[in-house]
C-alpha cells in the first residue's frame, strides 16, 4: 500500500515550517459525508464513533486570535460500522461563539491572549472570559461533552453534533464552576465493587488552591465528591489516577493578574515559570473518607499531560511528559513564527514515589520529542507494558509531531510510525480489538494533517505492529486544524436519513 502523506523530503529537514503552518489555517465550514477515498480497508470489526475536539476557528471576522488555544471549539466525529466510516463536524455553539459570529468581530477576551480590537480602553478590567469549549470531548452516562477547564461543560447531540446547551450535570455544577477537560474512566473501581466510573476534579487558584474530585457512575449519577485546600497558586492541565489516589503536579510557577486586570495580557500570558523552585507532587485520596494528603517534592521542570500511574507495594510510580522549562506567551508574538530549535521538547520521564520515607526517583523512559501519551484504556491506574505517543519524526532535536511512537517499557523497545515530511499528527486514540486479551491488540487511530494535500487523514494503525504498513488511510475531503484531545466510544452514531 501506497502512503500519500509519507513522500520524500524535499529537504534536510523532515518537515516544511510553512506547510507545518498550514495546519492552523480556520476551518469555517460544517461537513456531513460517508468517506470514500480510502487507502487499505476499515476493519468490519472496528465499530463505534471517535469524538475529537479542538479550535476551529484562528481568526474571527478576519481578525486572528492570538494563541490557537483561544480557538472556538470544533467537534468532529467519525463513526465506523459494517467496514464503513462517516464523518461530521460542527462548532461548540456556545453564547459567545454566536455572538460572534453574527457581530462579525472578537467581542470578548482570551485567556491566551487574545484581545478586543480598540486597544487598552477596550481591554481594561475586562475580566469576562469566553467559554471555548475547545479541548476535550466525552461520551458518559448518555451525554456527550465538550470541555474546557475553565468553565462549565456543553451538552452535544452525539448524532447530529448539535449543540444543547451548557449541562451542569444533573445540579452537579453551579453556574461558573469549571469542569476539567482531562477526566479518566476508572476500569475497575474497587469502591463500586468493579464497576468502571469517572473521574474528573476543578481547581479554585489562588494564594492556596482548593481541588474539587467528582467521580460518576456509568449512568452519570454522582458517586462521591470532596475538596481539599494546598497552599499556593496552582496550574494544572492534567491529572492522573491509581485505584485509590488522585494525583496532581502542582507545576512552579506564579500568577501576577496586574497585568491581565489593566488590560495588557491574557491570563494566561501573566503565568510565570519558576524554574528555581521543584514540583509539588499531591496525592489526594480518592477514598472521600481518608482526608490524608500526600506532598513530595521533585525537580520536574513543567507537566502538561501525564501517560499512567500504578502502585507498587509501598511505592507510586507515575509517567509523565516533561518540559525543563515553559516558555511565556509574550503579548507580541506569533504563535505561526514559533522557532522549535531552541525550545525544550517534552520527554517522557519515570518518577517513583516512596509512601514510607517520601524520596522521590526519576528516570527518562524516551529522550525524543513526544507528547500526547495514550494506551489500553483497561490499564488506566494500572501497571502496563505498552504506551503510544504523538513524536518528532527526528529523534536528535525538537520538532512538530510527525510519527506515532510505541514503547515497550518492559523490554525497553520500541517502534515508530512516521509520517514525515509531509504529515503532522494529532494525539493517538487506542481502540481494543474485540474479545482480545493481549494489552497491545488494538489500533491506533489518530488524525493527521496532511501539508501537501491541505487535508486530514484519519489513520488506522496495528497497535501490535505499529512499524508496519497502516491499516487505512482515510482522506478527508478538507482539513481539520490541529486538535487536542479526543475520546472513543463503542457506539455507533450515525444521523438517520
Amino acid at each position: 500500500m501506497t502512503n500519500t502523506i509519507n513522500q520524500p523530503a524535499d529537504s534536510q529537514t523532515s518537515y516544511s515550517i510553512a506547510e507545518w503552518k498550514r495546519g492552523y489555517d480556520s476551518q469555517p465550514n460544517e461537513y456531513e459525508y460517508e468517506i470514500t477515498e480510502i487507502e487499505g480497508a476499515i476493519p468490519t470489526e472496528l465499530s463505534g464513533t471517535l469524538f475529537r475536539n479542538g479550535p476551529g476557528l484562528l481568526d474571527i471576522g478576519g481578525s486572528a486570535i492570538h494563541h490557537p488555544f483561544d480557538g472556538d471549539g470544533m467537534i468532529s466525529a467519525f463513526s465506523f460500522q459494517d467496514g464503513k466510516a462517516f464523518y461530521r463536524n460542527r462548532f461548540v455553539q456556545t453564547e459567545a461563539y454566536l455572538q460572534e459570529q453574527e457581530a462579525g468581530k472578537i467581542l470578548y477576551r482570551g485567556v491566551f491572549g487574545t484581545q478586543k480590537p480598540g486597544g487598552f480602553f477596550k481591554n481594561v478590567f475586562d475580566l469576562k472570559l469566553k467559554n471555548i469549549a475547545n479541548t476535550g470531548v466525552i461520551y458518559w452516562g448518555g451525554k456527550l461533552l465538550a470541555l474546557w477547564e475553565a468553565a462549565e461543560p456543553h451538552r452535544l447531540d452525539p448524532e447530529t453534533l448539535d449543540t444543547l446547551g451548557i449541562d451542569y450535570l444533573d445540579g452537579v455544577l453551579q453556574p461558573g464552576d469549571a469542569f476539567s477537560a482531562h477526566p479518566w474512566v476508572d476500569p475497575s473501581c474497587v469502591m463500586d465493587d468493579g464497576a468502571p466510573c469517572l473521574v474528573n476534579f476543578r481547581v479554585d487558584p489562588g494564594l492556596s488552591s482548593k481541588i474539587t474530585l467528582f467521580e460518576f457512575a456509568p449512568d452519570g449519577k454522582l458517586l462521591r465528591r470532596h475538596s481539599h485546600s494546598i497552599p499556593g497558586f496552582s496550574f494544572i492541565h492534567d491529572f492522573i489516577i491509581t485505584p485509590q489516589y488522585a494525583i496532581f503536579f502542582q507545576n512552579p510557577v506564579n500568577f501576577n493578574p496586574l497585568p491581565f486586570l489593566f488590560g495588557m495580557r491574557g491570563a494566561g500570558e501573566c503565568v510565570q515559570f519558576q524554574p528555581e523552585k521543584p514540583t509539588n507532587v499531591i496525592l489526594i485520596p480518592r477514598d472521600s473518607n481518608n482526608r490524608e494528603i500526600k506532598t513530595f517534592s521533585v525537580e520536574s521542570g513543567f507537566v502538561f499531560h501525564h501517560a499512567n500511574a500504578f502502585e507498587r507495594e509501598k511505592e507510586i510510580c507515575i509517567d509523565s511528559i516533561a518540559y525543563q522549562t515553559l516558555p511565556q506567551v509574550q503579548p507580541n508574538s506569533d504563535y505561526k513564527e514559533v522557532d522549535f530549535d531552541p525550545l525544550d521538547p517534552g520527554q517522557l520521564w519515570r518518577f517513583t514515589l516512596n509512601l514510607e520515607d517520601g524520596r522521590v526517583e526519576r528516570e527518562m523512559l524516551e529522550g525524543r520529542c513526544c507528547e500526547f501519551p495514550t494506551h489500553n484504556p483497561n490499564k488506566v491506574g494500572r501497571d502496563y507494558r505498552y504506551l503510544y505517543l504523538g513524536a518528532a519524526a527526528d529523534t536528535q532535536s525538537n520538532a512538530p509531531l510527525q510519527a506515532i511512537l510505541k514503547l515497550d517499557l518492559e523490554t525497553n523497545e520500541g517502534q515508530i510510525h512516521s509520517f514525515a515530511p509531509r504529515g503532522f499528527v494529532s494525539e493517538p486514540i487506542f481502540v481494543s480489538k474485540p474479545n482480545s486479551e493481549r494489552e497491545d491488540s488494538g489500533w491506533i487511530l489518530t488524525l493527521v494533517y496532511d501539508g501537501k494535500e491541505h487535508r486530514s487523514t484519519l489513520a488506522i494503525l496495528d497497535g501490535e505492529n505499529l512499524a508496519g504498513d497502516a491499516v487505512a488511510l482515510l482522506h478527508l475531503k478538507h482539513h481539520i486544524p490541529y486538535g487536542l484531545h479526543g475520546s472513543w466510544c463503542d457506539e455507533v452514531f450515525v444521523k438517520a436519513n
